[in-house]
């Protein structure tokens, strides 16, 4: 029988969605054995750390790892988060394929009378370890106190039954993924909190020489969530933000066009640049990268930098 060997991080996310990715895979090849093998990354090994690795311009920290096992051939097919994977594999890999997104939105939990961001009363506080979201959220309701928040989602959703928070905000698309969906209080229209690129999707990599990894992982492709996200992660490299600066991105393909809005803001939310564009999603890269250029001349060149400081 053949066998193909799925790499992927050992939080519970993570291995909720690889073993996902593998029933996929096993629907579409069932002659095949699949085995998951877990990998530590730089980002588990230095949770405290994230924040200086970014500001560095390490944009590999939660991949880097898997990469190189991929590369010296220990697995087959490396499962990602798109949003933690930079806008560039390195030489030899590629992205064979994106699955279906689950839903691209932030979610808010909160506390009992904490259910909804436009009501929490003025001094609320908010856990969150995302600049993005830190950012945009201070724009919207700068009476609230953001907060920072990192570890795992069980780590944070035990943060928040203490005292130090009344509600955080976390990837609704990985709540789903854990079956932890009765947990969202609010799902949160993107036009208040714009999605990172990528948000709500996945990546399977695999080595560009790999004919047959390949083959596999494209099997459960969805060329719709291809277009969006390519759009999206597109328009992050045309800024060159990588993970430092708040940036926003959110495609839709309505009546075959492709909607794309971006957002870049200062870290203290004091300033949220905003734009859109549309068009044939079969130019989804170039829409992409147009609207980071439109950006970066309206002043999100600036925002970037000065996130980088």
């Amino acid at each position: 029988m053949r066998s193909i060997t799925v790499g992927t991080r050992g939080s519970t996310l993570a291995l909720a969605q690889t073993r996902w990715v593998v029933a996929r895979l096993k629907e579409e090849w069932p002659e095949t054995e699949f085995r998951i093998q877990t990998i530590v990354t730089k980002g588990d090994r230095n949770r405290g750390s994230l924040e200086n690795m970014a500001a560095r311009g390490d944009k590999g920290f939660w991949v880097k790892e898997i990469e190189d096992a991929l590369l010296g051939g220990r697995i087959d097919i490396a499962v990602h988060s798109l949003k933690d994977l930079p806008t560039q594999q390195p030489e030899g890999l590629e992205i064979a394929s994106i699955p279906k997104r689950v839903d691209a939105r932030d979610a808010l939990v909160g506390k009992e009378g904490m259910k909804k961001l436009a009501d929490l009363p003025p001094g609320a506080r908010i856990g969150t370890s995302s600049a993005r979201r830190a950012a945009f959220l201070r724009a919207f309701r700068p009476d609230l106190q953001v907060l920072e928040l990192r570890g795992n989602i069980d780590t944070r959703l035990a943060a928040l039954a203490g005292n130090e928070y009344d509600a955080i905000i976390l990837a609704a698309a990985g709540l789903i993924r854990i079956e932890l969906r009765n947990r969202i209080d609010e799902l949160i229209d993107p036009g208040v909190l714009l999605p990172a690129p990528g948000q709500g999707a996945l990546a399977l990599e695999t080595r560009s020489d790999d004919d047959l990894g390949i083959e596999v992982a494209y099997a459960i492709h969805d060329l719709t969530t291809d277009d969006r996200t390519t759009a999206e992660r597109e328009f992050l490299a045309g800024l060159g933000a990588g993970c430092v600066a708040p940036v926003g991105a959110h495609a839709v393909i309505k009546n075959g066009t492709l909607l794309l809005e971006g957002w870049v803001g200062a870290l203290d939310g004091s300033k949220v640049i905003q734009a859109s564009t549309q068009g044939d999603p079969a130019e989804c890269a170039d829409l992409g990268a147009e609207l980071a250029q439109d950006m970066l001349e309206r002043g999100a060149r600036e925002l970037v930098e000065a996130a980088r400081v």
